[in-house]
């Protein structure tokens, strides 16, 4: 059986990333889809929000998983038996940090591989960062997310209110 770890903070989870996980799980037996849980100050959500909101995109897919973890990345993969690392790329930048990342894994961690998926076409703009800041200014991100995490940002973004300082509104309110 081949178990493959699909790391990430996933803050939120959007469509680009379920489309890495879905096609993934169609490769390989099972996906671990490991959401980062140490709190940082620039989370728009817990490390409990985040693993239910991941947890929902995938309540009907049986190979695949969801659970936190923290530390090493490859640490983790190895404690929990996946053979690779499954990894997005959507642009070249995307590649220059995935690519020093893999070496550095391997350094740690030789005998767990990293797998790049490419993006599909329609998801090549979309990063959490992108839906963070669309949702902190009122935007639409009903055609990024599902819909359990666009109510989820709203909510989110009502209690922190208009001086939330978690999302820098930098690119898209000019």
């Amino acid at each position: 059986m081949t178990t493959v770890l699909f790391p990430g903070t996933f803050d939120p989870i959007h469509y680009g990333h379920i489309n890495i996980a879905l096609r993934a799980s169609e490769l390989f037996d099972q996906v671990i889809i490991a959401v980062y849980a140490k709190e940082q100050d620039n989370i728009l959500f817990s490390p409990n929000q985040r693993l239910k909101l991941v947890k929902e995109a995938f309540d009907n897919h049986n190979k695949i998983e969801v659970m936190t973890y923290s530390g090493l990345t490859v640490k983790f993969a190895k404690k929990v038996g996946a053979q690779a690392i499954v990894r997005g790329l959507r642009v070249f930048s995307d590649f220059e940090y995935e690519f020093r990342m893999a070496l550095a894994n391997n350094r740690l961690e030789p005998g767990i591989d990293v797998i790049a998926l490419i993006t599909t076409e329609e998801h090549t703009f979309l990063s959490s960062t992108t839906v963070r800041e669309i949702a902190a200014l009122g935007g639409d991100v009903s055609s990024m997310v599902p819909e359990h995490v666009q109510k989820a940002l709203a909510e989110r973004f009502k209690v922190l209110g208009e001086n939330q300082d978690i999302v820098p509104l930098t690119s898209l309110r000019d």
